[in-house]
């Protein structure tokens, strides 16, 4: 007999299970090539009053995952929005962001960037994050370690993930909203301007009835390589209102003339920046396709 569960905790090729009446199993899978993730739902048979095996994965809502050239590896399912955690210090890396946010766009998630210890003054990050303000995305300064209270109404009714490099809060911010946690915390590494990694798993906590959060490990890089050309330009959001309008229909909107794109970026109604990242991206992935 089969029990439909969610998974809560990823270890691995290890999983936590939470079944309907609250117990929580052990599972591995059954194959070696399944991949699952926090926020799965899954069918499991249970091989013991502690331990199961996952049968099933229920159909996804939504799938966050990022990709090298070798492997790609899931975040989290099911989540309806990412919560990017920056912060003021140690600097943070804009690509990292801009890559998040990306993979956000082509999984169709709704993307919050949290700017933590606010208290900590950073004109250059603050100007930095008022570009993408001017794009539509929510972004919140915090200091976790005061409150979190103005990340709750955020939260409601959502199922959530905190992303970001090392170092950045996001086990101040866990410990805030859920202090029975108690997710170990460490000082920053002045000396290697990055935290060290707090967190080897990723675990879903209920917030309550409607809400979840996920954390997951820190993050140093974000490959984006099971993105095509065509899923890429429309993540970028300021990008759409020019997509289909350019002289060549297979523009690439890197070099060719007519490219309403490029145009736009001369025009500064598009970051150099933004564009360049996404040159950067496109680049990489032609790599992994035909090198």
């Amino acid at each position: 007999m089969l029990e439909e569960g969610l998974i809560v905790s990823a270890f691995g090729k290890r999983y936590n299970v939470e079944l309907a009446d609250g117990r929580v199993l052990s599972c591995v899978t059954r194959g070696k090539k399944v991949d699952n993730a926090a926020g799965d739902r899954v069918s499991v048979k249970l091989t013991s009053h502690k331990e199961g095996v996952i049968e099933k994965t229920l159909v996804r809502d939504t799938l966050l995952y990022r990709s090298n050239a070798f492997k790609s590896k899931i975040l989290a399912a099911n989540v309806t929005q990412i919560l990017i955690v920056l912060a003021t210090q140690p600097s943070f890396y804009e690509d990292l962001l801009n890559r998040c946010l990306i993979a956000a766009e082509a999984a169709g998630i709704r993307a919050v960037i949290i700017l933590n210890k606010s208290d900590l003054p950073n004109p250059d990050a603050v100007e930095k994050l008022a570009r993408y303000a001017q794009l539509g995305y929510i972004s919140l300064p915090l200091n976790a370690k005061e409150s979190v209270d103005a990340l709750r109404p955020i939260l409601a009714g959502h199922t959530s993930i905190l992303v970001g490099q090392s170092g950045m809060g996001k086990s101040t911010i866990i410990n805030g909203l859920l202090p029975e946690v108690r997710s170990k915390t460490q000082e920053i590494s002045t000396t290697l301007d990055s935290g060290k990694h707090t967190t080897t798993a990723t675990h879903l906590y209920h917030l309550d009835s409607d809400s979840a959060i996920i954390d997951s490990p820190g993050l140093q890089e974000f490959g984006l390589y099971h993105i095509d050309n065509i899923a890429l330009e429309y993540a970028f959001v300021e990008f759409r209102p020019h997509i289909g309008h350019c002289k060549f229909n297979n523009c690439t909107h890197t070099h060719e003339p007519g490219c309403m794109i490029l145009e736009a970026v001369s025009k500064g109604e598009i970051a150099p920046a933004r564009h360049q990242i996404f040159q950067q991206i496109r680049a990489e992935n032609a790599v992994h396709i035909y090198g």
